[in-house]
C-alpha cells in the first residue's frame, strides 16, 4: 500500500506539473497574438509536446433500456466533452444491467483486482468494501482541486476512513405513484395513514382493479414496501443496529411490519404471479390501467412522463409518500444518494488516465448536469440545489408532486441494503420471496434473516 500511495503521489505531482506547464503555454500564446509595437523575439526553447497518442478507458454504466434513455444521453454528452478535452482519449462505454453489474460482474472483477477505470457502484456498503481492499481511487484531493467537495448533499455512502471513493449521480426517495385520474373519478383521496391506504386498496379491489402494481422476480422491488413498513412500525433507526447487534430482525415491530406486507399479499392487493414479473411489468400494469398504485423510487417518474413509454397516461399519474401508521405522526421516507460512479485505484498509476477521470468528474458533476438530470430524467439532485430552483426547473405536475413529497419528510433513512452485509441482503431477499410465495410466514422468515445476520456479524 505504501508503494501504491507513492505512485499515486508521483502521478498527482506529474499531472499538477503538466497543468502548470499547459497554463504557461496558453498565456504565452495569448501574449504573442495580441497587437504589439515591439519587435518579435526569437524563442529557441523547445515547445512542450502534448502526448496525443491514442489511449482508452472504459466506463461501465447501467443506463440500459428505454426507461434510462435520458440518463444515457447525458452520459454520452459528458463522454464527448471529456474526449474533446483530453488529447488521444477514447472512452469505451460498457452497458450492463444494474443487478448483474452489482451482484455478479463487478464483484468478479473486484475479486480479480481488475475493475474498469470507471464503473457504476453502490456507495454503502459496496464502496467501503472495495476501498478497504485498495481497489478504488481516493477522490478527496481531486474534489478539493475542482472545488466541488462541499457541493454534495451527502458523500457519506462513498466515504471510508474520511476519504471519498465515489460520487452519487443523483438522489431518490421511495413512495407511491398512483393513477390520479382514477382517484378523481372514484372520489378517492390520498391516504394520510396506513389504515386509510388499506381502505383505498379495498375500494380499488372491489372495483375489479389491482390496488398495487408489483414485480417480485427481483426481491429488491417488493422490499421497498417492506423496508418502509418496518421503518414506520419499528422506527427509522432500527436498521442501523442490525449490523452491530444492537437490534434484531426478530423485533416484534419488525415482525408486525413484515406481517402487514404478508397480509396485503394474502388479501389480493397484488396481481397473482408477481414472483415471475420483471421490473418493467409493474410499470406496465399502471400504464394499462390494470393497477392503480405502485411503490417505486422517484426515478420511475421518467417513464410516466414519456409519451413513448406511458402513452395516454402522461399527465394522469401522481405521487405521494407512504403514510404513517398514526394520523399526525412524522412522515418517514427512504431517501438516499447511494448510486453513482467509482474509479479504479489503478488509474493513479497512469497520469493520462488520471487526467481523463478528473475531466470526467469535472464535466459530469455540475449544477447544469444535475438540473438537466432533474428536468429530462426526473432524478433528484445529488448536489446542493434549492427546492425553489428544482421547482423552477421542472413545472411538470408529477415532478411537483415529488417535490411536495420531499418537503413533507419528517425523518429519512437509507435503504436497508446500504446498512447490512451482502449475505444478510441475500437472506432477506430470499425470505421476502418465500413470504410472498407462502412458504414461510413473517416470523419464521425473520428468524432465518436474524441467523444470517448473527453469522455475518461474527465474521467481522
Amino acid at each position: 500500500m505504501k508503494k501504491k500511495s507513492l505512485l499515486l503521489l508521483m502521478s498527482l505531482i506529474f499531472v499538477a506539473s503538466a497543468v502548470v506547464t499547459g497554463c504557461g503555454k496558453n498565456n504565452n500564446t495569448e501574449k504573442e497574438s495580441a497587437p504589439t509595437t515591439e519587435p518579435a523575439k526569437t524563442n529557441n526553447a523547445a515547445e512542450v509536446k502534448v502526448n496525443d497518442e491514442p489511449f482508452e478507458i472504459t466506463i461501465r454504466h447501467t443506463q440500459v433500456g428505454e426507461a434510462k434513455k435520458f440518463r444515457l444521453a447525458m452520459l454520452e454528452d459528458v463522454v464527448k466533452q471529456t474526449e474533446a478535452a483530453v488529447p488521444g482519449l477514447k472512452i469505451k462505454l460498457d452497458a450492463v444491467d444494474s443487478e448483474v453489474n452489482r451482484k455478479e460482474k463487478l464483484r468478479g472483477e473486484m475479486a480479480a483486482g481488475k475493475p474498469p477505470e470507471v464503473f457504476d457502484v453502490f456507495g454503502s456498503p459496496d464502496a467501503a468494501l472495495y476501498a478497504k481492499e485498495g481497489l478504488m481511487l481516493d477522490l478527496t484531493s481531486i474534489l478539493n482541486d475542482l472545488g466541488i467537495k462541499e457541493k454534495f448533499n451527502t458523500l457519506a455512502p462513498f466515504t471510508y476512513e474520511d476519504k471519498i471513493y465515489g460520487l452519487p449521480i443523483g438522489g431518490s426517495i421511495e413512495g407511491y405513484f398512483y393513477n390520479k385520474e382514477y382517484f378523481e373519478q372514484k372520489g378517492l383521496k390520498v391516504p394520510t395513514t396506513i389504515a386509510e391506504l388499506e381502505q383505498v386498496a379495498e375500494a380499488i379491489k372491489a372495483d375489479g382493479k389491482i390496488p398495487f402494481a408489483q414485480s417480485s422476480k427481483d426481491a429488491w422491488i417488493p422490499l421497498m414496501t417492506t423496508n418502509n413498513l418496518w421503518s414506520y412500525y419499528a422506527g427509522a433507526d432500527i436498521t442501523y443496529g442490525f449490523k452491530t447487534g444492537a437490534t434484531k430482525w426478530t423485533d416484534p415491530n419488525v415482525v408486525k411490519a413484515v406481517a402487514k406486507h404478508e397480509e396485503w399479499v394474502e388479501k389480493g392487493y397484488y396481481k397473482k404471479g408477481e414472483l415471475g414479473f420483471e421490473y418493467a411489468d409493474m410499470r406496465n400494469q399502471v400504464i394499462t390501467g390494470e393497477a392503480i398504485m405502485m411503490m417505486d423510487g422517484s426515478w420511475a417518474n421518467s417513464v410516466f412522463r414519456d409519451p413513448a413509454q406511458a402513452g395516454d397516461m402522461v399527465g394522469k399519474i401522481g405521487y405521494f409518500n407512504m403514510p404513517p401508521v398514526n394520523a399526525g405522526d412524522p412522515i418517514i421516507v427512504m431517501q438516499d444518494a447511494n448510486n453513482g460512479y467509482g474509479f479504479s485505484s489503478a488509474v493513479a498509476e497512469d497520469p493520462r488516465k488520471l487526467q481523463a477521470v478528473t475531466e470526467f468528474i469535472k464535466n459530469m458533476w455540475t449544477d447544469e448536469m444535475q438540473l438537466r438530470g432533474l428536468k429530462e430524467d426526473g432524478v433528484l439532485p445529488a448536489m446542493k440545489i434549492s427546492l425553489d430552483q428544482m421547482k423552477a426547473t421542472s413545472d411538470d405536475a408529477l415532478m411537483q408532486d415529488i417535490f411536495k413529497a420531499v418537503s413533507e419528510i419528517g425523518t429519512s433513512f437509507p435503504a436497508f441494503d446500504a446498512l447490512v452485509q451482502a449475505e444478510v441482503n441475500t437472506a432477506l431477499s430470499m425470505g421476502i420471496q418465500q413470504v410472498i410465495g407462502g412458504e414461510f410466514d413473517a416470523a419464521k422468515m425473520l428468524e432465518n434473516v436474524q441467523a444470517a445476520q448473527e453469522a455475518a456479524n461474527a465474521t467481522k
